[in-house]
């Protein structure tokens, strides 16, 4: 198919090389002109501007929005848009607010140009092991885009969830999930290290994966991070958010499910940018009040 894609970071440009590697005609754009040499290794053709990108594709074409949530995504569209017609389809690969979805898909229906949601998850290893693909949207539209759609993911990786929305819902609850999965495995591994044992960390994550109940995909990355620095000091210990465990917590909250897991795995990642927590202050400072309890100095 001929594709273009807006923004060539890491995902986008691992799947804009994924795609020409299938046979696709791929074309791209990105704010950062120092991209072009990389795109051309990569068999994506370098635009130097946005309005270009529909205009150098024939129809049918589908243009992929791999940019940050929020204004970046509209102006996106906004710059794609008067090149396409009836019949094309925007793909929003990146990590959106569903409702922001439903709007978009609602506004570009109009013009009879198809918006799919499609929440994207396997991280920079998706362009060599491929993407796992949740699409949401005109089912019709994700018909004609499956041929992107196939070559994107990994065998068995990509599925029409539902209607506009569905993609990026999926991906959020998948990333609340995710938040979780993280903070248990940081605190079962801070244990470990705490403990009265010498374990190896690097050769203890290895072996978990083979027949334990919590192995999993991540637990081989603990054990690549492990292999790098048994006591990750060259890592800080401050951990950011996308939105998504933001989205996650406020929909749980909406629908009243409890979900007092991910909402605190979502608490820990505030706390881990704190060098020294004003609440954890006030507590040691009420503790001595109470009880006479020390208080370390500062």
């Amino acid at each position: 198919m001929n594709v273009g894609i807006v923004g060539l970071g890491r995902m986008g440009m691992g799947m804009g090389a994924r795609l020409a590697t299938a046979g696709h005609t791929v074309a791209g754009y990105d704010l950062d002109p120092s991209k072009r040499a990389e795109a051309g290794r990569q068999g994506i053709a370098f635009l130097d501007s946005l309005a270009m990108l529909p205009n150098v594709l024939p129809a049918p074409k589908v243009v992929i929005i791999m940019v940050p949530a929020g204004p970046a995504v509209d102006q996106a569209i906004d710059g794609v848009a008067p090149g396409l017609v009836s019949g094309d389809i925007v793909i929003d690969g990146g990590n959106s607010f569903y409702k922001d979805s439903i709007a978009r898909a609602e506004r570009l229906a109009a013009g009879g140009i198809a918006y799919l949601d499609a929440g994207v998850s396997g991280g920079v290893w998706g362009g060599k092991e491929g993407y796992c693909v949740m699409v949401g949207g005109d089912k019709g539209a994700f018909g004609r885009a499956e041929p992107v759609f196939r070559d994107l993911a990994c065998v068995g990786g990509y599925s029409y969830v539902g209607e506009s929305g569905a993609g990026h819902f999926a991906k959020m609850a998948h990333n609340g999930i995710e938040y979780a999965m993280l903070q248990a495995y940081g605190e079962g591994f801070e244990i470990l290290k705490e403990s009265p044992y010498a374990y190896d960390l690097h050769d203890l994550s290895r072996l978990w994966n083979h027949g334990s109940v919590v192995r999993s995909w991540l637990l081989e990355l603990a054990e690549l991070a492990f292999a790098d620095s048994a006591d990750l000091e060259h890592v800080k210990g401050w951990v950011e958010d996308s939105g998504e465990g933001r989205w996650a917590v406020i929909e749980a909250i909406q629908q009243r499910v409890p979900a007092p897991v991910i909402a605190l795995s979502l608490m820990m990642r505030f706390r881990s940018r704190q060098d020294d927590s004003f609440s954890a202050k006030v507590i040691a400072a009420l503790r001595n009040k109470f009880g006479g309890h020390e208080v370390k100095p500062e």
